[in-house]
C-alpha cells in the first residue's frame, strides 16, 4: 500500500529508525495547531507518537488537509524519526509527506468525561482510547507468557470442549443451550475433560472461554471469561501449590519486562508488583476463619465459604498473594481429595491477590479413589450417568492428580490496577449487557 519508498514503521519499533524516514499508518488521536504548525498524535495500534507538521515543508495541501482531520480520522504519514526524551515514548517524527484516508467527523467518545454505560455501549470505539489500549496490550502479554510458561515446561495445550452434557459443580449457574434434540450447557470449566487428557499427556493445560450464569453485578465477575487450567498426573497438592506459585512469578515478571509503558499509562504502582517474587505466605481455612472471627468488624460464620470483604481482608495482611487451604468438605467441590488426617477438609487450595484482587486461583488435589467419588457424586445428587466417562479415569490407571482453574481477566485486573472487571475483556459480557 505504501506510495513512497520509506519503510513502513510502527510506533513502538521506532528505536531502530532513528535518523532515518519511515512511514506511518494510523488514526489522528489528538491534534493541536499553532499557526503554520499541526502536532499529531498519532495511534497505530502499537504505541502514540507525536509527529509535527510544518506548512513550508509539507505544502499547502496536505497541511490544509491535516488541519481538517479531526479525531481518529485515518492518516498515513511519512517523516524523519527525531529522539526526544520529552516526547511519548521517546521519539516524534518530522513529517515530509503523506495523505488522510478518510476524514472523520464527530467522534462520539471525545476527551471529556463519560460515563459508564456510554462507554460500554460503543466498547467497539472504545478499545481506540489509550487506557484501553494499554490494558488489551497487558491482557496480551499475559495470555503470552501464561502459555510459554507452560510450553516451556513440556505441558500440552489440550482443548476442552464448549458445549458440556453435564456440569461440573451442578447447574445452577450454568447457561442452558438447545443441542439438537437434548438439553446441554456451555462450561464453566474445562477442568474435568482436563483430567482426562492429563491421563494421556502426563501435563496439559487447556486456556478458553467460560461461562457462568451467576446473577452477580460486582465488579469482580463477568458471565463469560477466559479461564487457564492445567492438570498434572502424579501431581498433589504441594506440586499444584508450587505450579501456581510458580506461573504467577513468571507472569508478573514477564508484564513488567515488556509492558511497562503501558503500565505506566495506567499509572500502575508498579512496587506492588516488583513485590511478587515467590514464596508466597500460606494459611489453613482453620487460621484464616479464627482471624475473621477475632475481627468484629467482618461478618463471618465459621464454616461458610470466603466472600470479597473476607478475602480482601485476609489478602491485605500480605504484600505477595495469599495462599489459603484445607477447605471445608461441604463448601467445596465433589472431585477434590479428602485430607488424609481430617476427612471434613479437602486437599483445596486458593490464591487471593493483594489490592482487593480477590480470588485468581482455585485448585486441588482431585480424589483418585473410585468408590469415594462415587460416594460424592451420589451425595452430591449429580446424574451418574453423566459422570460415566469420569469415572473411568479412576477405572483405569487411577494416580494421585491435581490442577487449578485461573480467571485471565481477574488477574488482568489486578496486574493493571483497574477497579472494574469489565474493562478487562474486549467486548465483556455481564448480567445486563450482550452487546455490541
Amino acid at each position: 500500500m505504501s506510495g513512497t519508498s520509506h519503510p513502513v514503521a510502527t510506533i513502538e519499533d521506532l528505536g531502530r529508525f532513528a535518523g532515518q524516514t519511515v512511514e506511518l499508518r494510523g488514526w489522528v488521536h489528538n491534534r493541536t495547531s499553532k499557526g503554520k504548525l499541526h502536532f499529531v498524535t498519532l495511534r497505530d495500534g502499537s504505541g502514540f507518537c507525536q509527529c509535527v507538521l510544518k506548512k513550508n515543508q509539507v505544502g499547502d495541501e496536505l497541511f490544509e488537509e491535516i488541519g481538517g482531520a479531526s479525531q481518529e480520522s485515518s492518516i498515513v504519514l511519512s517523516g524523519e524519526v527525531r529522539e526526544d526524551e520529552r516526547a511519548p515514548g521517546g521519539f516524534e517524527v518530522s513529517v515530509c509527506g503523506g495523505r488522510v484516508m478518510q476524514s472523520t467527523e464527530e467522534f462520539p467518545i471525545s476527551p471529556k468525561e463519560h460515563g459508564a454505560d456510554f462507554l460500554l455501549s460503543r466498547r467497539h470505539l472504545w478499545l481506540r482510547s489509550r487506557r484501553q489500549w494499554a490494558i488489551m496490550r497487558v491482557r496480551s502479554a499475559i495470555m503470552f507468557a501464561l502459555r510459554r510458561f507452560f510450553d516451556e515446561r513440556g505441558f500440552v495445550c489440550i482443548d476442552s470442549p464448549i458445549f458440556t452434557p453435564s456440569a461440573c459443580e451442578g447447574t445452577s449457574t450454568l447457561f442452558e443451550v438447545d443441542y439438537f434434540d437434548e438439553k446441554a450447557y456451555l462450561t464453566q470449566s474445562g477442568q474435568l475433560y482436563a483430567e482426562a487428557s492429563a491421563m494421556a499427556f502426563g501435563k496439559v493445560y487447556t486456556f478458553g472461554p467460560t461461562f457462568r450464569a451467576e446473577k452477580s453485578k460486582t465488579r469482580r465477575h463477568l458471565t463469560e471469561f477466559w479461564m487457564l487450567e492445567p492438570e498434572v498426573a502424579y501431581a498433589e497438592l504441594e506440586d499444584v501449590i508450587q505450579l501456581a506459585e510458580d506461573m504467577m512469578v513468571s507472569v508478573v515478571g514477564e508484564v513488567l519486562e515488556r509492558r511497562r509503558t503501558e503500565l505506566d499509562v495506567l499509572e500502575r504502582d508498579i512496587s506492588k508488583l516488583e513485590a511478587v517474587k515467590g514464596g508466597f505466605p500460606r494459611i489453613t481455612y482453620d487460621d484464616a476463619s479464627k482471624m475473621l472471627l477475632e475481627n468484629p468488624e467482618i461478618e463471618f460464620i465459621e464454616g461458610d465459604d470466603f466472600g470479597a470483604p473476607h478475602e480482601e481482608f485476609l489478602a491485605s495482611q500480605h504484600e505477595q498473594p495469599l495462599v489459603i487451604t484445607h477447605y471445608p468438605k461441604a463448601v467445596k467441590a465433589f472431585y477434590m481429595k479428602e485430607a488424609p488426617d481430617d476427612p471434613t477438609r479437602v486437599l483445596a487450595m486458593d490464591i487471593i491477590g493483594p489490592e482487593g484482587a480477590g480470588e485468581l486461583i482455585g485448585g486441588s488435589q482431585r480424589e483418585e479413589n473410585l468408590q469415594v467419588l462415587l460416594d460424592a457424586i451420589a451425595k452430591h445428587e449429580l446424574p451418574m450417568e453423566e459422570f460415566e466417562w469420569y469415572l473411568d479415569l479412576r477405572r483405569f490407571g487411577s494416580v494421585p492428580h491435581g490442577g487449578f482453574g485461573l480467571g485471565l481477566e481477574r488477574l488482568v485486573r489486578w496486574i493493571t490496577g483497574v477497579e472494574h472487571i469489565r474493562e478487562t475483556s474486549p467486548f465483556p459480557r455481564m448480567m445486563t449487557r450482550i452487546r455490541p
